[in-house]
């Protein structure tokens, strides 16, 4: 059977869920038939799939499974854009990702995706003035996934928070289009400062796993963190930075490294 056919620049909903239905059919093991078919093959479109994963992660004692999932499914018909933000970020994981295989892996089990997805649902909420909701969809979905969001925060589409564990973005970050993070990153303030506290991530920034971005700075389109980075200024775009506190060690003209992935450093000279 053809496939088919996606791309980054303009996800059809219609055939991203033509393609998960496909995928979900392949699997054979019996321990996993049923989740894939309470996950994927059992609805009818992926609103509603992802509305039903989404209620089932985050229900609890406090707010049912099925109210989540009506909540969600009334976010996305006041704001479409959320769905397709989502949908985006699910063929921008596929492209990236190499321990991706298809799209249902990451539409189930890859919490990075699933608490930007939560996240979106939040921040619906908290433009609606909604807050305490919004705060509570915060609150399960850290607990889950280890991945704190703040719903006031802006995110942008076609995100990768890969493994996610310990990523934090706060109140007044911005995460534009094409940014990829790894696990461990905290987008925070420098103390207790009040108003726009937090980092602005232009398009195409990649941030190594465990790197920290301190205060109200930005890192220009295209420029890339190292592992373990402590950056406390702004980052010119296109440049790479690295060390605690983070220095320049390399400039480009252009490229994005969030869709290459590629976390190599220039050679760097140590001073000791």
């Amino acid at each position: 059977m053809t496939q088919p056919d996606l791309t980054m620049s303009a996800v059809n909903l219609t055939t991203l869920w033509e393609r998960m239905i496909i995928e979900a059919r392949v699997c054979c093991d019996p321990l996993v038939m049923g989740l894939l078919a309470t996950g994927i093959s059992n609805h009818a479109s992926f609103a509603d799939a992802l509305s039903a994963l989404i209620g089932r992660k985050l229900g609890d004692h406090y707010v049912s499974s099925q109210n989540l999932t009506d909540l969600v499914l009334a976010c996305y018909a006041d704001t479409p854009d959320a769905l397709a933000a989502s949908a985006a970020d699910l063929v921008a994981i596929r492209e990236r990702d190499p321990a991706c295989p298809d799209y249902v892996t990451p539409f189930l089990f890859f919490k990075g995706f699933l608490s930007i997805q939560c996240y979106r649902v939040a921040h619906w909420l908290w433009n609606c003035d909604r807050r305490h909701l919004a705060l509570h969809l915060q609150s399960r979905a850290s607990e889950l996934f280890a991945v704190d969001i703040h719903p006031a925060a802006c995110l942008g589409r076609r995100l990768l928070f890969d493994h996610g564990t310990g990523i934090v973005v706060g109140e007044t970050s911005i995460i534009e289009n094409d940014v990829s993070l790894l696990q461990g990153v905290t987008l925070g303030g420098t103390g207790k400062h009040a108003g726009d506290r937090h980092p602005k991530i232009r398009r195409g920034v990649l941030i190594g796993a465990g790197a920290k971005v301190l205060g109200a700075i930005e890192v220009g389109e295209g420029a890339k963190i190292g592992a373990g980075s402590i950056v406390l200024e702004a980052v010119p775009p296109y440049t790479t930075v690295v060390g605690n506190p983070a220095r320049k060690v390399g400039t480009r003209l252009k490229g994005m490294p969030s869709l290459t992935m590629d976390q190599t450093l220039p050679p760097i000279d140590y001073i000791i």
